[in-house]
């Protein structure tokens, strides 16, 4: 098997008997997690590289086999179709949604980063990023500045806090606001670092563990975020039952209490209903199974349009449009076609990068649509 990318690599030695597979394990990967895949290759229809690359390489079954390699010595730890695939895989975990294995596709991903982004081999805007969010004071700045959501002070137990994204707060501001409009009850507790998320995908996830667990101490109770990616790895590391996407938070209030919830009207465009289509967050998705309520969401005030590729993932995948923006562009183009096809008037994201790809592509496709988070949609209809 060859990399895409790379005009000549070594084959992969041929898988050797139990026997010998046993005798070197570099100890990178969880043994048990590696040796679930049974490469029955469900996950290469659902794969959105291998879907544009067609090429072994480039699907999860492809890249647990260079995993496999790499833990028992057949590849070099520096072969350069290990740096390539590891950066290469956007993190969206569809294939963990079609494995009869169940196999734990993402937590291999982030064994694998953390060995392969390592001292010179760390892309340098992912350790940029992983070195910028670690200053909790200029995250603070950026949002005060850019007028983000302030913060209340300390936290107060019994009411739920809106978590401030890293990157949503200066990029973003209107978000945190909007939320704080639809839970005017929640507070903002100040001095809210990164949750960890950047680093568990960009090759620091022991550091990710340990920030996750300093902002759960920070906020206890029920944590409520903005993003879809941050919500699914906040959660992984404290439980779902105290970490909440918005929109989730949000549609399992109001339907237990219908007097929290706001007086919405009807968003119109030329006198008729909004047509509006959600691109999923792929770790809120794939990751925590949450995708039904943000659509129940704008069913209450719009014409929900589903997307085709509505699950798929858009290619932002944190810092994927930037260490592999070629790519990144590919996997976004059906999403677009479909939502100048079905003449959108808004397109709703649940995660800042993913805005910011959709943006980003919405401009660059000259498509008459807004992007907007889900809860500066439905602050339109207050």
């Amino acid at each position: 098997m060859t990399g895409p990318g790379h005009s000549a690599t070594a084959p992969i030695p041929a898988e050797p008997g139990a026997s010998a597979a046993a005798a070197y394990r570099a100890g990178i990967f969880d043994p048990t997690v590696l040796s679930a895949c049974i490469s029955c290759g469900f996950c290469l229809p659902v794969c959105p590289t291998y879907a544009q690359t067609k090429l072994e390489n480039s699907s999860p079954r492809g890249r647990i086999t260079l995993m496999r390699a790499l833990e028992e010595g057949r590849l070099d730890e520096d072969d350069p179709t290990l740096q390539h695939q590891a950066g290469l895989c956007l993190g969206c975990r569809a294939c963990e949604t079609v494995c009869p294995a169940g196999v734990k596709y993402g937590e291999l991903l982030e064994q694998w980063r953390d060995h392969q982004w390592r001292g010179r081999h760390t892309p340098p805007i992912a350790g940029a990023l992983r070195a910028g969010v670690r200053v909790t004071p200029a995250l603070a700045v950026g949002g005060l500045l850019r007028g983000a959501a302030r913060t209340t002070g300390a936290p107060e137990p019994d009411r739920p806090h809106l978590m401030l994204g890293c990157l949503e707060r200066s990029l973003y501001p209107k978000v945190s606001r909007a939320a704080l409009r639809l839970i005017p009850d929640a507070d903002v507790p100040e001095g809210q670092g990164c949750c960890g998320a950047l680093h568990a995908h960009n090759g620091g996830s022991r550091e990710a563990a340990e920030m996750a667990q300093r902002l759960g101490e920070r906020m206890p109770g029920t944590i409520v975020s903005t993003s879809g990616g941050c919500a699914a790895y906040l959660a992984h590391q404290l439980g779902h039952d105290r970490v909440k996407e918005v929109g989730e938070f949000l549609l399992s209030r109001w339907d237990e209490n219908p007097a929290s919830m706001p007086p919405l009207r009807p968003i119109l465009v030329d006198g008729r209903p909004a047509r509006v289509g959600v691109k999923d967050s792929c770790q809120l998705r794939n990751g925590l199974g949450v995708f039904a309520q943000s659509r129940a969401l704008v069913g209450r005030v719009a014409e929900l349009v589903e997307l085709p590729s509505a699950g798929v993932c858009c290619g932002g995948a944190g810092t994927y449009s930037m260490l592999q923006p070629e790519m990144s562009r590919a996997v976004l183009d059906p999403t677009l076609t479909q939502a100048r096809d079905l003449g959108l008037d808004y397109l709703v994201s649940l995660n800042v990068v993913c805005t910011r790809q959709l943006a980003s592509g919405v401009r660059r496709a000259k498509l008459p649509v807004r992007v907007l988070h889900l809860v500066e949609l439905l602050e339109l209809a207050l």
